[in-house]
């Protein structure tokens, strides 16, 4: 039985990766902060066992690494997800939220990654969850775009290097996907008309999306896939697209 680990998975894109991956048959270590929050996760599949643990703390990946070998003995597959949201412009951004956007979204996945490949054989897989704000610039993207910037190119890198001994490395990139971090941007008037009137689809980002994209790069049908990021956002960062509301709005000379 193959065995993937994914952090952030107590909700919203971890969450429905860590069903969909124990769905395909996969052992699935999935981890998060929140105990309750996960008992919920374990409780969805008997293939999935998870490990409340702040991804920032010194020993996480070893204690991640140890907890999926002694239930397991391998690791085939890392899905790094975990994040936060609500950035803010750069001249706006203190020294403190820098950090903790760049310690949960670049170092911490860095970490783990250093310690999980070791243990990979060939035909394993890293996926990196970026950004749309990783692929374009993004209004207020601020430390939160540095960060899945940066976790682009740790993809690029791990695919590289690795890629010879059998071991992929992508990035999944979701748009706007309806999960309770961006439910309450949702609100904001600006913020949804920039994403519902500026995508060329009938509809924003579920959760199925981005899990089936992770699920297919750890298939054997994605196994010829390296190095790429995969943008899931219906076409919102390759298009200048505006829907007939927004063509149709008036418009006020800056």
């Amino acid at each position: 039985m193959q065995v993937a680990i994914v952090t952030g998975a107590s909700s919203g894109i971890g969450f429905g990766c860590a069903t969909t991956l124990a769905e395909q048959g996969m052992a699935v270590l999935g981890t998060g902060r929140d105990p309750g929050r996960l008992a919920a996760l374990e409780k969805s599949s008997d293939r999935i066992a998870t490990l409340a643990v702040d991804l920032t703390d010194d020993d996480a990946p070893q204690r991640i690494v140890s907890a999926a070998l002694e239930r397991w003995g391998r690791i085939d597959f890392l899905v790094n997800n975990a994040g936060i949201g609500s950035p803010k412009p750069l001249h706006e951004t203190d020294d403190e939220t820098l950090d903790r956007f760049l310690d949960i979204m670049l170092r911490a996945p860095f970490r783990l990654a250093r310690d999980v490949i070791v243990h990979m054989q060939p035909g394993s897989a890293i996926i990196n969850i970026t950004s749309t704000f990783a692929v374009v610039g993004g209004l207020r993207g601020g430390a939160y775009s540095a960060a899945k910037g940066g976790l682009t190119a740790l993809t690029t890198h791990i695919a590289c290097q690795y890629g010879a001994q059998g071991i992929r490395c992508n990035a999944v990139a979701p748009g706007v996907t309806l999960t309770p971090m961006v439910a309450s941007r949702l609100e904001d008037e600006r913020f949804r008309k920039i994403n519902t009137e500026m995508t060329p689809h009938q509809r924003l980002g579920r959760v199925e999306d981005v899990a089936s994209t992770v699920a297919f790069l750890c298939s054997e049908g994605g196994s010829f896939i390296n190095g790429q990021t995969i943008v899931v956002d219906g076409g919102w960062s390759t298009t200048k697209y505006l829907s007939d509301f927004a063509l149709n709005a008036h418009w006020v000379e800056r």
